[in-house]
């Protein structure tokens, strides 16, 4: 029998229109968990910006340090706990000092991308065992790639770094210390890193919308798309700027610059990109793409390899369909083997007719010489039995006695 869905309003209130509201407690209860890695050479303005980003002071306390002895980079770890609004976010921050700084950079980006693939790996194992308790997720959700702002376009240790991690990881081009640029730089170094990125074929996280999405929305991620990559500046200090509001900055004999005021830089865009709008979406890309990607490859590896039919919805027509496909398919092979089979049998057959018809040609000609031998001989006796005059039956004495009786 059939089960046929309806739709059903309810004459009283039963209560699962409240589910929303117990998703939205058990989060708050667990808090949230979001790891960064930013990658950049020293100077560069990493910490100054993580710090600025999450108004909290994270660099200073150091909990894990492993150095790779080849490359010299080293993996640090930082972690807090940021609450806000009664929110708890447990935030890890992955520092990459010595990266760039050595006279060879060439496998700097080798140790990171071990590390990435190691938090994979770890995450994996878990996933694996038979008694599942809590699962600990340390993978990388998101890498901000600090490029040092040249004005001239990406460097090979920069192309070179995003090809190896681009599959691994959410890339996040930022360009620090946007100020030592003026705007007419900032605008042609953006386009030609971008014509970098495209050319190469890199892969960097951008921020996407539904069709389903508010106006305000869609145009709030096109303008963070265009702003990519991110043009920023990171300060800790604050200063009164000409409206005497008190604003966090860098100050110069000439002037003010805001870290807050999306007119000078591209903070405000990374800033709402990365932990407003699309932290979530960052996870789940690292979780739904990035993860069951490495997560494949690894199985696949291993020797096991995924059965797509078993969990395939069955259809009888479809099926159905295959099977005629199948027979079908080897009605065919048949027939070509049956054909096959029928050309050697023919081609056997001609070649044995073939030789039996030499051979037959061949005792034809000789016997045909043995007749003219034979002629010629017989020839040659006829001419010398009518050059010596003798009969040609000769008679014997016993028929010469009864011809003389006679």
């Amino acid at each position: 029998m059939e089960a046929s869905n309806q739709k059903k309003k309810l004459q009283g209130y039963v209560g699962f229109a409240n589910l929303p509201n117990q998703v939205h407690r058990k989060s708050i209860k667990r808090g949230f968990t979001f790891t960064l890695m930013v990658v950049g050479e020293a100077g560069i303005g990493k910490s100054t910006l993580i710090n600025t980003l999450f108004e909290t002071k994270i660099f200073p306390i150091k909990e894990e340090t492993v150095v790779d002895a080849q490359t010299g980079v080293e993996i640090t770890s930082m972690g807090a706990e940021i609450q806000e609004g009664g929110v708890k976010l447990r935030l890890t921050v992955v520092d990459t000092p010595g990266f760039g700084n050595s006279i060879n950079n060439e496998e700097n980006w080798k140790p990171i991308l071990e590390n990435i693939e190691s938090r994979f790996d770890a995450f994996l194992g878990q996933e694996n065992r038979v008694i599942k308790n809590k699962i600990t997720d340390n993978r990388i959700d998101a890498l901000i790639y600090f490029i040092k702002p040249t004005g001239h376009s990406l460097r090979a240790i920069d192309i070179e770094f995003m090809k190896r991690l681009h599959t691994k990881v959410n890339l996040i081009p930022v360009i620090p210390k946007s100020d030592t640029l003026t705007q007419d730089e900032l605008t042609g170094f953006k386009s030609r890193v971008m014509a970098d990125i495209n050319y190469h074929q890199i892969q960097i996280f951008k921020p996407n919308w539904d069709p389903l999405d508010d106006a305000e929305t869609v145009a709030d991620c096109k303008d963070m798309l265009a702003k990519i990559p991110f043009a920023v500046i990171g300060s800790d200090k604050s200063y009164e700027n000409d409206s005497g509001k008190t604003v966090r900055g860098r100050k110069y004999p000439w002037g003010l610059i805001e870290v807050d005021n999306e007119s000078h830089n591209d903070f405000v865009k990374l800033r709402r990109m990365l932990i407003c709008t699309h932290m979530n979406e960052l996870k789940d890309a690292t979780d739904t793409v990035l993860y069951e990607n490495h997560r494949s490859q690894k199985l696949f590896t291993m020797g096991h390899v995924q059965d797509n039919t078993v969990f395939r919805e069955y259809n009888p027509a479809a099926y159905l369909e295959e099977e005629r496909r199948l027979h079908d398919l080897k009605m065919q092979k048949m027939e070509a083997e049956m054909n096959a089979v029928f050309q050697q049998k023919v081609q056997e057959k001609e070649t044995k007719l073939k030789q039996s018809e030499e051979e037959l040609y061949a005792r034809h000609k000789e016997m045909k010489v043995n007749l003219e031998k034979q002629r010629i001989e017989l020839e040659e006796k006829k001419k010398k039995l009518m050059s010596t005059n003798r009969p040609v039956t000769p008679i014997d004495k016993k028929q010469k006695r009864g011809l003389f009786s006679l």
